[in-house]
């Protein structure tokens, strides 16, 4: 393939990527500019046009490899992740591997994108002739990355855009972009053909500009207003979006309450609570109300919060002061229409307590919205459907989580949730790679899962003859 020469880019000017949990700067990114901007396109488009006739094996290689780069520079990307998002280094390690297999399930499905042939005779006066359906690479994708999944995320957009052909050139979070940089050096280092992969970094003006470009298709994940934002930036060309999710955890009298106490404490407070998925809302049956909440309690008394780059870490801090203020204002906010603080609800600097609130009403600030926090917020039911339909008139569906072993029930929750995944003795949270996962409402369009995603990056072409 040809190698095109990848030229630096202009710094206009620089931003600084700050620790979370000490305030400490731990690296410096160039902003791009729109001149930065228009080069990638233009590298991208070049080196896509050979790309887009290579064979399935030749892709698979490369991002067989890329996950190679990564497993050798695992930890180095763990300590990246961990610094500049406070995650804690437990689960950037995680993310790490996850990352891994994100790629190679990729370079597993660029070998199963699959056409078909279609007799087009299938009614009386049908023409005799074949229909031959494949499926071509879509061109140049444009990746909008969050910060809570700063490796993982992208690579749930390269991997597949790669294994479908397109070239990518991603931006990331301006509050964690280091390894989605470090990363680009390891596809350079993993031999990568010259601008098939490149970063540009900025904020809101270089994702409205990146929007805006000669791209082909944008996958972004984050927040509604941002997304509808860059959707209008980015006319008719097609989009993929996740945009969070209100998730609730509903919990059943037959079910397995120490898993349930397990799964929503494990779910909630991963990277303190700033997951689209994870449980926001935890409904318990009355039944069951008592039971569990003590249970709870007990488990969140024992989670251990703070420095992320300490090994005994369960929880660390969230993404800067102002994230954390506003948990704090929703947590008081609650309190104060009369919810009940079981536990935590304190903050110190960016770290807030694990926090527990009972009694909480539908349209509570911590619930009305989708908190980005380590905020476990209880309602009671008794009425299984009257339950879904509160869910069910809410702004989001993304997921949601049941905890019971009634197939009846199961089939109840799994048929009347309007909602894009539905996880049985599970919490909403769960997610594997190679599986869809996305919402429906204000939750996004599409679905991202390596196997989908492969297919929403392809464009359908048809050959008769």
């Amino acid at each position: 393939m040809t190698q095109l020469r990848k030229s630096a880019f202009t710094a206009s000017n620089a931003m600084a990527v700050n620790n979370p949990f000490n305030g400490e700067t731990v690296g410096e990114i160039a902003i791009s500019s729109a001149t930065d901007i228009e080069a990638a396109l233009l590298r991208a488009k070049t080196v896509q046009q050979e790309f887009r006739h290579s064979t399935p094996a030749i892709r698979r290689a490369l991002l067989n490899t890329l996950a190679a780069e990564i497993a050798a520079d695992a930890e180095t990307l763990a300590r990246i992740i961990s610094s500049e998002m406070g995650k804690t280094i437990r689960e950037a390690r995680n993310e790490v591997r996850r990352a891994q297999n994100t790629l190679k399930l990729s370079g597993d499905a660029a070998t199963f994108l699959d056409g078909e042939v279609l007799h087009c005779g299938i009614v009386e006066g049908g023409a005799d002739r074949f229909a031959t359906i494949t499926y071509e690479p879509v061109g140049v994708v444009g990746a909008i990355t969050p910060f809570n999944y700063p490796l993982n995320l992208l690579c749930h957009k390269l991997g597949p855009a790669i294994a479908a052909g397109n070239a990518v050139v991603a931006k990331p979070s301006p509050k964690a972009p280091l390894a989605a940089n470090r990363l680009a050096e390891l596809a350079e280092k993993a031999g990568w053909p010259q601008g098939l992969f490149q970063i540009v970094n900025g904020g809101a003006d270089t994702a409205q500009a990146l929007a805006r470009a000669p791209i082909d298709l944008l996958s972004f994940t984050g927040g509604p207003v941002a997304g509808l934002a860059l959707k209008n930036a980015s006319g008719l060309v097609r989009c993929l979006m996740e945009l969070g999710g209100n998730d609730p955890l509903f919990v059943l009298p037959d079910a397995d309450i120490d898993k349930a106490v397990a799964t929503a404490v494990a779910h909630r407070f991963e990277i303190a609570g700033q997951s689209c998925a994870a449980a926001k809302r935890l409904y318990l049956h009355r039944d069951i109300e008592k039971t569990f909440t003590d249970k709870l309690l007990a488990a969140v008394d024992a989670v251990e919060f703070g420095d992320p780059a300490r090994d005994d870490t369960d929880m660390g801090p969230v993404i800067d002061m102002s994230a954390a203020k506003t948990i704090e204002d929703r947590v008081l906010a609650t309190i104060k229409g009369g919810a009940t603080l079981l536990t935590g609800g304190t903050r110190d600097a960016t770290v807030m307590a694990p926090t527990v609130i009972a009694d909480v009403a539908t349209d509570s600030p911590v619930i009305a919205d989708e908190t980005f926090g380590p905020i476990i917020a209880i309602r009671s039911f008794t009425d299984p459907l009257a339950a879904i339909s509160e869910v069910n008139a809410g702004a989001y569906g993304l997921q949601a989580g049941v905890f019971t072993n009634d197939h009846a029930l199961i089939k109840t929750f799994a048929r009347n949730l309007v909602v894009g995944g539905v996880m049985i003795n599970e919490g909403p949270d769960f997610r594997a790679e190679h599986v869809p996962f996305g919402g429906v409402k204000r939750s996004g369009l599409g679905r991202e899962g390596v196997r989908i995603a492969l297919r929403e990056m392809s464009e359908p072409k048809v050959v008769i003859d």
